[in-house]
């Protein structure tokens, strides 16, 4: 009998992916299925994220309620993988020495054999240490059909080093994959109905490869390009991007890109000049500034998202109302925004910290609240306008009415046929709510084409 796996997994867009490929390939094997029960699994796998903080305490918590699984059932299997089984390896063995397996996000396809082993041998296994990009052999899931939206990653890791950040030292330095095999996996995705992908990567346009052909750099921007020729993709949209490398050839991109989004996540992270040097940012608010004004230059609609750290060392209140001025004057759609947290082993370690929790949290609350109002004035400006959705499947919960999503990023529901699911059509916003989903109406005539030159269906 196939064995019962559950995954658990926590953290960012990366993470989601690093499960998805897990589950692909111990499907592959023929001897795991997926469950979402974890009292009755053979195998726990917690797929772990280190960029908050307690991350290491959360882990703990999580293992302990598995902990009593396992007396219950003394043959399961726990592994844990992430950025977190990176960072601290062996160390959560000392204090959890019941689980088998330490993995990280680099040596995931190794885990069937990891498994194997782990009915055998009664000493823990750790895994964690090696640059590959193997797991992306397993990135697509070819069981699955009329899948419209997929994640691609491009690049693993970061050299950045932001002080604040703990991320290089747990998926590594930056390294980038060969373009043929990204472009070889979104070709196979439009075979099994995808027709927008979300590039993923620490930082998206670091990406570089050197061709020795033509003895030259191939940047973000050229994979932006050919990803654009492959057809059936009607949408392009990428997370997450740096602004010190946010150079004019991938702005000039959106001049000649009509699958590339009128919706950018370009994190800040402050509105100080003063802050930002103290994270190693490498940049100043101008030089954000002026990245947005460039683009909203050629896309007029543009719509910015981006990420904020509130309370980070040495902010006086002088620096957070920059924040509140900068976040006014670039007007963001929507934000991640989070109190400072301290890890381990960065840079910013070491700063002295004098501002009060409670302080903190007010900072957060004000910053939180202002971007909420600009999120609302945004959805109030579209209410009786005509959106390009890309249409996404049914609801759950009512079989008469279709969801998409707006090239701004909002969801959409409106009332439609199964045809029209993959395709890109225009739809009138008839009803918008905070809380909720934007509500529509599909155009009688429809026939839309990206900027008049791709088909959508």
């Amino acid at each position: 009998m196939k064995k019962k796996v559950y995954i658990k997994t926590w953290g960012c867009q990366m993470n989601v992916h690093d499960s998805s490929m897990i589950k692909n390939i111990l499907k592959a094997t023929n001897q795991y299925t997926i469950i979402d029960q974890p009292e009755i699994s053979d195998i726990l796998i917690l797929n772990t994220c280190s960029i908050r903080e307690n991350a290491q305490e959360k882990l703990f918590h999580q293992l302990g309620r598995w902990k009593k699984l396992k007396k219950k059932k003394t043959k399961t299997i726990i592994a844990v993988g992430g950025c977190v089984a990176t960072q601290e390896g062996k160390k959560i063995y000392k204090r959890a020495n019941f689980i088998n397996i330490i993995f990280g996000p680099q040596t995931l396809h190794r885990l069937p054999k990891l498994l194997e082993q782990a009915y055998t041998n009664k000493k823990i296994l750790i895994d964690i240490k090696e640059k590959s990009l193997k797991k992306f052999d397993h990135s697509i899931n070819k069981e699955i059909n009329k899948k419209i939206t997929s994640f691609v990653t491009i690049i693993e890791g970061c050299n950045k080093y932001c002080s604040f950040c703990i991320v290089p030292y747990t998926r590594g330095k930056e390294t980038s994959r060969n373009n043929k095999d990204i472009l070889t996996e979104i070709t196979s995705l439009t075979q099994i109905g995808v027709r927008e992908v979300i590039l993923l990567g620490q930082n998206v346009n670091a990406y570089n490869i050197y061709n020795k052909k033509s003895k030259k750099k191939y940047r973000f921007s050229d994979l932006l390009y050919e990803i654009a020729a492959i057809p059936k993709i009607d949408r392009i949209r990428y997370i997450t991007s740096h602004p010190i490398e946010f150079s004019d050839d991938i702005i000039d991109a959106y001049k000649k890109i009509p699958q590339l989004t009128n919706f950018l996540h370009l994190p800040i992270q402050s509105g100080s000049n003063k802050i930002l040097r103290l994270m190693k940012r490498g940049y100043t608010v101008e030089k954000y500034e002026h990245i947005i004004d460039k683009l909203k230059h050629i896309r007029p609609n543009m719509t910015i998202s981006s990420d904020f750290i509130v309370g980070f060392p040495g902010e006086t209140d002088k620096d957070f109302q920059k924040t509140l001025d900068c976040v006014s004057k670039i007007n963001f759609d929507t934000s991640y925004s989070f109190i400072y947290s301290q890890r381990p082993g960065t840079r910013a370690e070491k700063l002295i910290d004098t501002t009060s929790l409670e302080e903190k949290k007010k900072r957060l609350f004000l910053l939180q609240n202002t971007i909420k109002q600009q999120a609302l004035r945004w959805k109030r400006r579209m209410l009786g306008t005509q959106q390009s959705v890309l249409v996404e499947g049914f609801m759950k919960n009512n079989i008469h009415e279709l969801y998409g999503r707006t090239e701004n990023n909002r969801i959409i529901i409106f009332t439609g046929n199964s045809n029209l699911i993959g395709k890109l059509i225009n739809v009138t916003v008839t009803n918008i709510n905070y809380h909720t989903c934007l509500q529509g109406k599909i155009n009688k005539i429809n026939t839309y084409k990206i900027l008049n030159t791709r088909s959508a269906s």
